[in-house]
């Protein structure tokens, strides 16, 4: 899997500034287990390199970026360190053809049309938009896209727990990066449990895991509908007869035939499911592939192996 195809799965990216490399394994070990094993460990600080040592070696599952990377030296001294890849602020051509020579994957930022078209040029299929509410935002990013219909962009600078959604729902958005889930005092106060939580709620609300429907497992199509009834009776809701099953209102589906599930099946709804499955399989679920649906090259719905509680459970978009 390429390395931008992880960030996109990842969704967030947390964009980081350590000061003391001691910081630096706790930190993102904080991020990891609040479902974001992924930073952009800045060349803000003098600590950067020694930083992104330590977690490269301590955690080699986290995604690992270097940020704000301004010359080939930094690439260099960033890639050698452990970065599987390199952001920047701004494009310079220079660092970016360096970067390309030695295939390293590499991110720089834009902010106007002109800027996308260098890096169209030198053959990237993402770029960083930077300062990205500073600069117009969302509005700016999908004006900017339109005449650019295959390049991706990682929104930078702004970005917080209130508006990732909105981003995050343009199909030209790769990713987010953002600090928020870092806070500085955070940090100081090596609070690594307060980052933890801070992470988790930004993860969650990026899934938006719902329950949509629960599935009933029935012996025949008669049994369906019998059951649909009782439960239209006791909902009042309307029952909605189908081919293989019959829904009441949205929220109950009575199958016609016993189908996953010893009792029957859960959909979960979720924002994505594409990246609501790679969240899930860094928490150690595993997935029926061939129960995937894809719709237009879109990951749709998918179930996920095993049963909890006499349930299948299966993810559907929302």
């Amino acid at each position: 899997m390429e390395f931008l195809e992880k960030l996109s799965l990842a969704g967030l990216v947390p964009v980081i500034a350590i000061n003391d490399a001691e910081d630096a394994v706790p930190l993102c070990k904080a991020l990891a287990e609040g479902g974001l094993p992924v930073a952009e460990i800045t060349f803000r600080t003098a600590a950067a390199e020694e930083s992104i040592r330590r977690v490269h070696e301590a955690l080699p599952d986290v995604l690992l970026c270097a940020g704000t990377v301004l010359t080939t030296d930094q690439v260099d001294r960033a890639v050698k360190a452990g970065a599987a890849a390199i952001v920047s602020p701004g494009l310079n051509p220079e660092v970016v053809k360096y970067c390309i020579e030695k295939n390293i994957p590499v991110c720089p930022g834009t902010s106007n049309p002109s800027d996308i078209e260098v890096a169209l040029s030198m053959g990237l299929k993402a770029v960083k938009v930077f300062p990205a509410e500073a600069i117009g935002g969302l509005k700016l990013i999908k004006s900017m896209a339109a005449p650019y219909v295959d390049m991706k962009f990682m929104p930078t600078g702004g970005i917080n727990e209130n508006n990732m959604l909105d981003y995050l729902a343009f199909d030209k958005i790769l990713c987010c990066g953002g600090s928020w889930m870092v806070p500085g005092d955070a940090v100081a106060a090596k609070d690594w449990g307060r980052i933890t939580a801070l992470t988790r709620s930004a993860v969650d609300k990026m899934l938006g895991f719902e329950v949509r429907h629960i599935g009933i497992n029935c012996e025949d199509a008669e049994a369906s509908l019998e059951t649909a009834k009782k439960i239209a009776a006791l909902m009042g809701w309307p029952v909605k007869e189908g081919n293989s099953s019959n829904f009441v209102g949205t929220g109950y589906e009575l199958m016609k035939k016993v189908g996953r599930g010893a009792h029957g099946h859960i959909a979960i709804g979720t924002n994505s499911v594409a990246r609501a499955k790679w969240h899930l399989e860094q928490r150690g679920f595993k997935f029926i592939e061939d129960s995937a649906v894809v719709k237009n090259g879109k990951l749709t719905a998918i179930y996920v192996e095993g049963e909890i509680g006499g349930f299948a459970f299966h993810l559907v978009q929302k």
